[in-house]
Parts: C-alpha cells; sequence; structure tokens
C-alpha cells in the first residue's frame, strides 16, 4: 500500500497511533526477551544428568517457554491492526495476541479474547457499545495509513472529531496485490464471518458460500480461535486441517502463525496415510469407484481372500536331524508332517470368528495349526500325548521351520496395506472375486485395474486406511511392552503431578498432567502435538477442518470421521465448484451418514474478491450447474471489464506469450495464473516456460503460473487467463463446475481465449470486451 500524503488531521492521528503501536512492539520486544530468556535459562540447567524430578521440572518449563517464543515471534507482521472506542470514553486496541505493561495492564487485546469481538460485529444498524471503529495500517512497525468507522458522531470528543479518517478497510485489503501466499483477514473479519469463527466447538458447521466469501480464511481463523478459546480441550489432540493439495497449504501456510497458532496439523486426503504422498490424478470414471462406499465391502473381501486354506490336507516336510559335511551343515533326515483339509477349514473360521484384524488373527490361526502339526509329530514319532508345556515347546520348534512359516505364510500371509492394494488393483486374479462383494460391474472393475508400479493416486489412500483398519498389526511384543509402559505411566503421572505443584504451574491450564506425562514418556526429541498426530494413523484430534469439502469422496469422508470420533467439524465447500467426479451433490448425502441431524450450516454470500462484471459471466454458468444457488453478490466493481479474445489453435504461440507479458505489467507485483483443460496443461506450459507449471508447494513464488482448474481449486490471482473454456466444459461430467471455478479465481482481471465461438450457453458473449 503506498500511503497518502496526510493531511492534518490524518497527520496527527498517525502520530498518536504510532506513539501508541510502538509502545506495544516495546512491550513485544519485552516479552520476547523474557520468553527467550528463560528459555535459555532453563537450556542452562545441564544436559540429561540430574535426577528425574530435575528433568522433569526442565522439561515442562523448557516446552511452555519455547512455545511462548514461537508464539510471539508468528505475531510480529501487524501486530496491532484496531482501536474501538465505546460510549463510556474507554478506547481499546486489538492486536493478534494479548500483551500487559509493566504494572500488568492490558494493553493489546487478543482479536480471539470476546472483549474483542465488538471489534468484527459492529455495524452502522448494531453498533453495539462502540461509537467508533478504526483500522490501523502498518508496515513493518510503522503506521502508514488508517480507516475510522463511526457509528454515532454525537457522542465522539471533540479531539477525537479533529483526527477523523476514512476509508473502508476491507476495500484497501482487497485492492492490494496477491503475493503467492494467502493474507489473514484478522483486521478485515466481516460480521457474517464472524458468527462462522466463533460459533460452537460441538457438532459439524458447515460454511457453505461461493467464490470470494472468505470461507478458507474465516476456517482458519476458527481454528486459532478455537485453540484460543478450548485449549484445554484441543492443545492435546490438536486440530487438524485438510486442504485440496500441497500448493494450497503453502498459500495458507503462514496464516495461522501469524495468528498465534502453531500446534496445527496440515495436511492434504493425499497424505492422510503416514509414509504415502499420493499426487497422481485418476480419471473420473476410477475415482467414482474409488470413491464408492462399495469399496469398503471389496477391500474386506480382498482381506477374506488372502486368508486360504488348501484344496486338500495341508502336508509340510520338516527338518528332524542334520549334519555338518565339509563344514556346511546339511539335512539328512525329514519328516511330512499333516493337517487335514477339515482342520484347516476349522482353525480359518475359529480366527476369522474373533473378528480381529487379520495380521492378529493370524496369530491364532498360527497357533491352531502349529498346535495340530506338533500333535501329528507327537503321533508319528510315537510319543506320549503332549501337555501343555510340551505343546508350547514343540510349537515354537515347529515355528522356526523355514518350512512351516512358508506353508503358513501361504494359507494367512502377513500384509501391509500397501501390499494388499497394490496387489488388489493389478491382479485380476485378485480384483475380480473381491469385486463380487461390492457388487462391481465389469465396466468399474476395469477402471480399478491398473499396471504393477503405478504411482498412488489421492484415491488410493482411502483404501489404504480401511486396509490399515482392516489388517491391524501383530504386536505382541508391544502389547508385552505396552503392559510395561502402563504401569511406567501411573510412576509418571504422578510423578508429574508433583513436578506440577512443585513448579506452581499445576494451579494454571498451560500444562496438564497427562500433557506432561506424554513429553517424559520417551527419550530422544521433543515432539509438539502437531508432530505426535501427523507421525500416528489412529491419533484421534479434538477438531478438524475440511477446505474443498465438496470435493472429499463417501471414502475419503469415512478416513476423516475416523480421525474425529467426537465429531468436532467444520466443512468448508461449495456444492456449485464440486470438480470431482467421486465428490458431493449434496451435503446431506455425506455427514448424514456420521453426523444426522447435529450438522448445521452457515452460508457465505458476499463476494469481496471477484468484481462484479467477472462475477456476471460466472454468474451465467452458476445458473447451468446449479440454478436453485444462489450466486454470491459482489461489493465491488473492477478496474477492467473482463474480455473475450477468439484465437485459433494455430495462432495460440503467437498470442499467448505477449498476453501474458502485458497482463503481468497491469498487475505490477501481482500474480497471474492460465488456466488450461487437463489434456493440454502440457502444451501451454510449453508456450510459457518463464511460467511456473507443475504443482509444487513454491510454484506461487513465481509471477505466472500455468495450471489446471483442479490445481487451481482454493487459490486467487490478480489476473486469470483462462484457455479454451469450450474444453474445460467437455473434459468431464463436471465440466461446467469446472468453468465456474476457472471464472472465479482473479481478484482483478479475467481473459478467456477460445479457438471455437463462445457458447452462448453458459458463457454470455455480451459480458465481454474484445
Amino acid at each position: 500500500m503506498t500511503p497518502r500524503k496526510p493531511s492534518s488531521a490524518r497527520a496527527e492521528a498517525l502520530r498518536i497511533e504510532q506513539h501508541y503501536v510502538s509502545m506495544v512492539y516495546d512491550r513485544l520486544d519485552a516479552a520476547r526477551e523474557r520468553a527467550a530468556s528463560a528459555l535459555r535459562a532453563e537450556h542452562g540447567r545441564g544436559g540429561p544428568g540430574g535426577t528425574h524430578q530435575a528433568r522433569l521440572e526442565r522439561d515442562v518449563s523448557s516446552a511452555e517457554h519455547a512455545r511462548r517464543v514461537a508464539q510471539l515471534a508468528g505475531v510480529e507482521r501487524g501486530l496491532c491492526f484496531g482501536r474501538v472506542d465505546d460510549g463510556d470514553g474507554e478506547t481499546y486496541y486489538i492486536g493478534r495476541t494479548g500483551l500487559r505493561d509493566a504494572g500488568n495492564e492490558l494493553v493489546l487485546i487478543d482479536w480471539r479474547a470476546p472483549a474483542a469481538r465488538p471489534f468484527y460485529t459492529a455495524t452502522p444498524s448494531d453498533p453495539g457499545p462502540l461509537v467508533r471503529r478504526r483500522h490501523l495500517h502498518t508496515r513493518g512497525r510503522t503506521v502508514v495509513d488508517l480507516d475510522d468507522e463511526v457509528f454515532d458522531l454525537a457522542r465522539i470528543s471533540e479531539p477525537d472529531r479533529r483526527t477523523l479518517v476514512g476509508e473502508a478497510a476491507l476495500m484497501a485489503a482487497l485492492r492490494r496485490g496477491r503475493t503467492g501466499r494467502m493474507g489473514d483477514v484478522v483486521a478485515t473479519i466481516q460480521a457474517e464471518q464472524d458468527q462462522v469463527i466463533r460459533s460452537g466447538l460441538g457438532g459439524a458447521l458447515v460454511v457453505q458460500g461461493g467464490p470470494g466469501t472468505g470461507k478458507t480464511v474465516a476456517a482458519l481463523h476458527r481454528a486459532a480461535y478455537l485453540l484460543y478459546a478450548h485449549r484445554d480441550t484441543l492443545a492435546r489432540r490438536g486440530v487438524l486441517v485438510i486442504g485440496p493439495n500441497a500448493v494450497f497449504l503453502r498459500y495458507i501456510g503462514q496464516v495461522l502463525p501469524s495468528l498465534g497458532e502453531t500446534d496445527v496439523v496440515l495436511t492434504t486426503v493425499g497424505e492422510m496415510y503416514p509414509g504415502v504422498r499420493a499426487t497422481a490424478a485418476d480419471p473420473p470414471e476410477t475415482a467414482v469407484v474409488k470413491g464408492d462406499p462399495r469399496m469398503t465391502d471389496v477391500v474386506a473381501a480382498a482381506v477374506r481372500g488372502r486368508q486360504r486354506v488348501p484344496d486338500g490336507d495341508l502336508e509340510v516336510l520338516i527338518d528332524l536331524r542334520t549334519s555338518i559335511r565339509g563344514g556346511v551343515e546339511v539335512v539328512v533326515e525329514r519328516m511330512a508332517l499333516g493337517v487335514d483339509h477339515a482342520a484347516c477349514v476349522r482353525a480359518r473360521d475359529r480366527a476369522r470368528a474373533v473378528r480381529g484384524p487379520h495380521n492378529v488373527a493370524r496369530k491364532l490361526f498360527a497357533d491352531t495349526m502349529l498346535t495340530a502339526l506338533a500333535r501329528d509329530e507327537a503321533r508319528r514319532l510315537d510319543l506320549p500325548p503332549l501337555d501343555a508345556e510340551d505343546l508350547r515347546y514343540a510349537r515354537a520348534a515347529l515355528w522356526a521351520q523355514p518350512s512351516v512359516r512358508r506353508a503358513l505364510d501361504e494359507l494367512w500371509p502377513p500384509l501391509t496395506p500397501e501390499r494388499l492394494i497394490a496387489d488388489l488393483l493389478t491382479d485380476p486374479a485378485l480384483l475380480y472375486p473381491a469385486a463380487a462383494s461390492g457388487p462391481l460391474r465389469e465396466e468399474e472393475i476395469q477402471a480399478l485395474l491398473r499396471p504393477p508400479g503405478a504411482p498412488w493416486t489421492p484415491g488410493d489412500v482411502p483404501l489404504l486406511d480401511e486396509a490399515a483398519e482392516l489388517l491391524g498389526e501383530d504386536d505382541a511384543a508391544g502389547r508385552a511392552a505396552a503392559r510395561d509402559a502402563v504401569r511406567a505411566r501411573r510412576e509418571a503421572e504422578l510423578y508429574a503431578g508433583e513436578v506440577l505443584t512443585i513448579t506452581g504451574v499445576a494451579e494454571t491450564t498451560l500444562v496438564e498432567v497427562d500433557e506432561l506425562a506424554d513429553r517424559n514418556a520417551y527419550d530422544g526429541e521433543a515432539l509438539t502435538t502437531a508432530d505426535r498426530a501427523a507421525r500416528d494413523r489412529r491419533w484421534s484430534y479434538g477438531h478438524v477442518i475440511v477446505d474443498e469439502a465438496q470435493e472429499l469422496s463417501a471414502m475419503a469422508w469415512r478416513m476423516v470421521m475416523r480421525r474425529i470420533p467426537a465429531r468436532s467439524l467444520t466443512v468448508v465447500g461449495d456444492i456449485a465448484q464440486t470438480g470431482s467426479a467421486a465428490g458431493a451433490r449434496s451435503w446431506g448425502e455425506m455427514l448424514d451418514p456420521y453426523v444426522k441431524g447435529r450438522w448445521r450450516e452457515a452460508r457465505l454470500l458476499v463476494n469481496y474478491r471477484t468484481p462484479a462484471q467477472i462475477m456476471a459471466v460466472a454468474t451465467d454458468v452458476l445458473r447451468s450447474v446449479a440454478p436453485a444457488e444462489e450466486p454470491p453478490i459482489s461489493v465491488r466493481d473492477g478496474a477492467a471489464p473482463p474480455r473475450a479474445l477468439r484465437v485459433p489453435g494455430a495462432g495460440l504461440p503467437s498470442v499467448l506469450p505477449p498476453l501474458v507479458e502485458a497482463e503481468l505489467t497491469a498487475i505490477g507485483d501481482g500474480r497471474l495464473a492460465v488456466l488450461t483443460p487437463d489434456a493440454r496443461h502440457r502444451e501451454i506450459a510449453v508456450l510459457l516456460p518463464g511460467a511456473a507449471s507443475t504443482l509444487s508447494p513454491d510454484a506461487l513464488d513465481s509471477p505466472a503460473v500455468v495450471l489446471t482448474v483442479t490445481q487451481a481449486k482454493g487459490l486467487e490471482f490478480d489476473s486469470v487467463i483462462v484457455v479454451a473454456p469450450e474444453q474445460i466444459l467437455t473434459q468431464s461430467p463436471k465440466g461446467p463446475q469446472d468453468l465456474y471455478v476457472a471464472l472465479t479465481r482473479p481478484t482483478q482481471r479475467l481473459t478467456v481465449l477460445h479457438e471455437t465461438p463462445l457458447p452462448p450457453h453458459p458463457l454470455s458473449p455480451e459480458h465481454f470486451t474484445d
């Protein structure tokens, strides 16, 4: 923002506010130094030596100081952004965190605190206690501009009247160029967004809003607000934010730290299974099948299909005696042991009957089969009946035989989710019997089959998660260790309680006993809640936020719901923008199986991003996609009307590069996107070698980027060039939705390059200039 030449009133107002903001930054520096000094002091108390109590005391204190240092580091930019004056003559300043002066008086109110709410909710028709709201614009630590909204001029003092200034803060924010990162809206939150942010924690909140209505930033501020207002509930379980792709996650990645929150896990559906980063795309017909709830039966059948019995009796050769010959151990005597077919069936059915995960039930199957083999061995060797101790020894000896292990592994193999799903999707002999449980049609089975070694796709991840639930892990050694850990845990919690009491932390809500015990339950690096949650597939979060939620399939929702047993969710999206063939047709369709009667909808109806002229183009498309949906209302006009240029395909190489250069000049330091049909992304990227074209997290650092519409979901750009809209319309059954998304990405300028005449429905030529 270029600062305006100040009038005398503005200059005086700037001087007053600069004095106060400088004081607030002094308090921030002092708080940082106190936290950093305390952290250094804790680190200086020595290494791993000392008593267990001393180490616990040091760890709890160090963790809290480190958290405070991180929070204070994140709020530097735009620390103080607002001021309110009420009818009693009181003035309060609003910022990214709360700060007190040397006398413990509050000098800055945290934006999430109840006392700050009037800053967001006051309107001319309902100002509440306020007579004035002032927005402060800063660059670094300098106040460069001000905007006043006066609600009751009669109650403003004469000195304050002389320093009134005005410009709508929201409009100023909208005129700023994009930077490749989302800016927080904490200083410009509107009343309808504030209602979303401060809505209750329980149940599922659906935030339905068209393009540019601020759904995403409202949801991120909601995450920060919930962590502030319900820290005792959420700090130990954390908050999970699910976005559509890695570019989007980097785009929003700085919002939460700037709001003072660092303990949130950001991920995509393709990364929700630890160790897998799935970015390859499925064809629409494949995505539909993978996302269908019938796949739960297919995966379950695939697991059962790996629990086999021999066609006849089982026969295994075991080594009875070995000898050393020429320095090499050789087998000199073998014996054939057997288990009849009926006994094999009984062993399998018994293991299935316990309804445990495959890898856990495998132990029961193996024990039953080893018992049968041990008794057959005793019979063949003419030994007396085996007692319990003899059986344990005989089973262990047989399990040590490679031939026995191979035979049992063939019947009931240990499986990983990766192996099960990869085999299922590449082997018709495994897929066809499993698909009968769906039941899947022939064309659906063919859509699932792929060559061996194919990369994972986001559609595979819910299948991996489903397989992980059905397979489990045979962790007998882990369970034994867990029993020991339970005893140690009880001692650790008793000890942690004593430490919190000794350190005085027990009287606060900063650390709970079980949290401190968690931190000291292992040796090694100190992990935050977010660190531990991101590494654990079975982690249960306190709250989950799903952005672009309309894109999730039914199977993806099943995976998400496993992460949130309390069903505390914020679901953010727009049904009219559903681009995935497996995505939502209605919110009830996706949510009713899990939270029927316990989800509520908030609608955002004001479009702060898209100029009215561009939204008029998009509204025509919306009417063809979802005629019942109400288009969001744009609050501003654009500086330039949308343009439509007809360019034959052969002319694109000569037209597109200079057009991109001209648009970059027009938007200055902003960002430009060229949006393409899926099939032409590579072709068009070659024409613009200076533009980023891969879906990498740093793609938006480039002034220009070439993306498909799917890749551009959730993002915004100062200028957008849509290439071949007629092909985007027909590239998939969701083509009209894709075009609607493409047309609503720009904040300033839109150009449409078409190779054939514009289809009058849904694109009306009257909205374009040539």
